[in-house]
């Protein structure tokens, strides 16, 4: 039996109503909500074990948002016709849900944590993954899995100089900012998105608007807790303490931390020094130490290097490879290191290594980029792989992880803002190696990926840089940010973000804020630092390569894009795609015809120059208008006596009169003009009565001097002469 469900509801700023509902469906998870606005509706639930596995050290939460096919009234276009594993949007929609929570579970709750989010109803104009993060908060806020917050998040869009939260799928395309914000009443906790160069305080202004609006839904939940009446949290076992052993670890290795610490010394021979202290530790703790307290001892040892690196930071103002704080590692770039691809660079940066490329496909190659809702096809896409080499591992390759979708996702829409417009032909393939990394290798792809596209001589206006920044503070006020951080800095940092664009403005973000209570005066003074840090980069991108080439290389394919009347396509494409074959045949090309409002959008790909222009002149023939006064160049196809048919345009034929080919007065074109041959001739005329065309060759040529006439006066003359 069905019991009444629970309510709670709140508005948009734009009136859109959103309702919050438990207690129908899903009643023997944990928590379960149903968030419903207008027809989209998503389902969310969340499970947690009662008690963590047998030696579990660390928090196991998973996070999974799928979209139903049946949802929008479709079926999935594999081949078992089910919903398979999460593309590549679900996978990114999961991440911004996990980064949001993670942080809201005490950290000495291990269980596992299990958080389900499906769309289950459609709705087209609404965006579904800016209500998502909602659905899973609002499920662990009505069960009583131990969270310390409630948080929420949302959109927020830059329409026309307006800023929007929430904006319909129409009105986000108009967008020229677009950011996903999660946030407890208090704090932000997550920040990403994307801006075409937008300023550091225009990224300030929409934080406070989101934040704003965040606090509404914030309400919404609590209110939903209460009407469900959730007044406590369950108990968990917490990780068993030992303060002797504790109080041993900090005795002998507090100091010789710190020594290693302010050694500057490079990524592995750090890690060995730690490594062998830790194994000097373990040694002095007598051979009588069970092994949980070995697991303890080197728990309180990676604590215990966790508040010496900070602290030496914080008050020594110098950082684990020496850099002061503000300070970029040296740099090292080139393009064109690669023979073969149609664009390459290597870019390093420290201890972090990008080696990417540049492919140019037809339209045949673009991305199809499927939803519940809709689905497009993106000419612009990046791949980024993250080898386990690159740290001096081995691990097992079982393909692409959710870390390296994510982080290519950020490198692909910064470059995007950069990016030529539909008219350009190619699609683009940009892929992104990581040979080495010890920080940021996302932003290493950006400013790869930015030197790769001027390689490639895609006309791309500006640089696109990006810097990975951190942030460490303490409770007596203390605070450092540092720029371009190491991957042990990111580790230990209160706040990490990424920062790209242009010399101009900003192109995308990606930030994790694990502190309460910060300020947006320290947020503007670390935005700057980015920028510098950013500014910095690119002036050493420019001296590598300065503009995109001017042409493609030699090897790379070449591709045109013609617009033509829509009235042309079946002409071009011929019965049963006769006409169009036999383009490709003699010229060598692909050709794609695709019909865009009124227009039909011509995409002609050669692997040779020759081949192209022989298409694009054929193709411009068929769809050329013919124009009283213009010269074309004709082939004449069958004589008569009165004159010649030529075609002076793709299936498009016209009368030579004999009178027209020449000054002189002609009896025959014997000796003059033979079938096959190419003649210039200028169209005329046109008869609107039956649409013959007349052509002249003749009026192309020069006329002949008028001839003295001989006349009755003039032989009188003579006579009388």
């Amino acid at each position: 039996m069905l019991t009444q469900p629970i309510q709670a509801s709140f508005k948009l700023p734009n009136g859109a109503e959103v309702i919050i509902e438990t207690g129908k469906l899903a009643r023997q998870a944990d928590g379960a909500v149903t968030v419903r606005q207008g027809n989209c509706v998503l389902l969310a639930t969340v499970c947690a074990n009662k008690d963590p596995k047998e030696g579990q050290d660390f928090f196991p939460l998973s996070v999974d948002y799928q979209e139903k096919f049946a949802a929008a009234g479709r079926i999935p276009g594999s081949f078992f016709k089910r919903e398979a594993r999460l593309n590549d949007y679900e996978i990114l929609t999961s991440r911004l849900i996990d980064r949001a929570l993670r942080p809201l579970f005490p950290e000495d709750y291990f269980c596992d944590v299990q958080v389900l989010v499906s769309l289950v109803s459609s709705e087209e104009e609404v965006m579904p993954d800016s209500l998502a993060c909602l659905a899973a908060s609002a499920a662990l806020a009505v069960s009583d899995i131990p969270i310390k917050e409630i948080i929420s998040e949302v959109r927020i869009a830059r329409i026309n100089g307006t800023f929007i939260v929430n904006p319909t799928r129409s009105e986000l395309a108009k967008a020229d900012l677009e950011f996903i914000i999660a946030a407890t009443e208090k704090n932000l906790m997550m920040v990403e998105g994307e801006a075409k160069e937008c300023s550091e305080e225009d990224l300030v202004k929409a934080l406070e608007i989101a934040h704003n609006a965040i606090r509404l839904q914030i309400k919404a939940q609590q209110e939903l807790r209460e009407k469900k009446g959730v007044t406590t949290k369950r108990e968990y076992k917490k990780p068993e303490e030992n303060e002797e052993i504790k109080n041993k670890v900090a005795a002998f290795a507090q100091e010789k931390i710190y020594q290693i610490s302010r050694g500057g010394t490079a990524k592995h021979d750090r890690s060995d020094a730690y490594s062998k202290l830790r194994e000097e530790l373990i040694e002095s703790l007598g051979e009588e130490i069970t092994d949980a307290d070995k697991k303890l001892a080197k728990k309180y040892y990676a604590d215990l290097m966790w508040e010496v690196v900070r602290n030496m930071i914080l008050d020594d103002r110098i950082r684990l490879d020496g850099r002061q704080l503000d300070q970029v590692r040296p740099l090292a770039m080139e393009v064109d290191p690669l023979p073969t691809p149609h664009g390459s660079s290597l870019f390093t940066r420290g201890e972090t290594q990008s080696l990417s490329t540049v492919t140019f496909g037809t339209p045949l190659d673009e991305l199809l980029i499927e939803s519940a809702a809709k689905s497009t096809d993106s000419k612009f896409y990046l791949h980024y792989n993250f080898p386990p080499f690159s740290t001096g591992e081995v691990k097992m390759m079982r393909g692409q992880s959710r870390r390296e979708v994510g982080h290519g996702n950020l490198a692909q829409r910064s470059l995007k803002q950069m990016m030529p417009g539909n008219e350009y032909p190619y699609t683009v393939r940009v892929v992104s190696d990581i040979l080495e990394s010890n920080g940021s290798s996302s932003m290493a792809t950006v400013c790869a990926g930015s030197l790769a596209l001027m390689d490639a001589g895609v006309p791309v206006p500006k640089h696109v840089s990006g810097v990975a920044m951190g942030l460490i503070t303490r409770g007596d006020g203390k605070y450092a940010i540092l720029t371009d951080i190491l991957g042990d800095e990111d580790h230990l940092g209160d706040m990490d973000f990424k920062v790209t664009g242009t010399r101009d403005g900003i192109c995308g973000v990606q930030m994790d804020i694990k502190v309460d209570g910060l300020s947006m005066e320290v947020m503007r003074e670390a935005l700057e630092q980015a920028r510098k840090g950013r500014l910095h980069i690119l002036d050493a991108m420019y001296e590598c390569i300065e503009a995109p080439r001017p042409d493609v290389k030699p090897h790379a394919p070449r591709m045109e894009k013609l617009f033509i009347d829509k009235e042309f396509i079946g002409a071009v494409i011929g019965p049963q795609g006769k006409v169009i074959q036999e383009i490709q045949k003699e010229t060598g090309t692909t050709i794609n015809i695709e019909e865009v409002g009124n227009y039909g959008e011509v995409s002609i790909f050669s692997p040779a120059k020759e081949g192209l222009d022989r298409a694009v002149s054929w193709i411009k023939g068929i769809t050329a208008v013919p124009s009283v006064g213009e010269t074309y160049e004709a082939k004449v196809k069958t004589i008569q006596p009165y004159g010649a048919f030529v075609e002076f345009l793709p299936k498009k034929e016209g009368l030579l009169h004999i009178s027209e080919v020449s000054w002189k007065r002609l009896d025959s074109l014997e000796g003059i003009l033979k079938e096959g041959d190419v003649v210039k001739v200028k169209l005329i005329g046109i008869d609107h009565k039956t649409g013959k065309f007349k052509l002249s060759r003749k009026v192309l040529m020069q006329k002949p001097e008028q001839q003295p006439q001989r006349g009755p006066q003039a032989e009188g003359s003579e006579q009388n002469g």
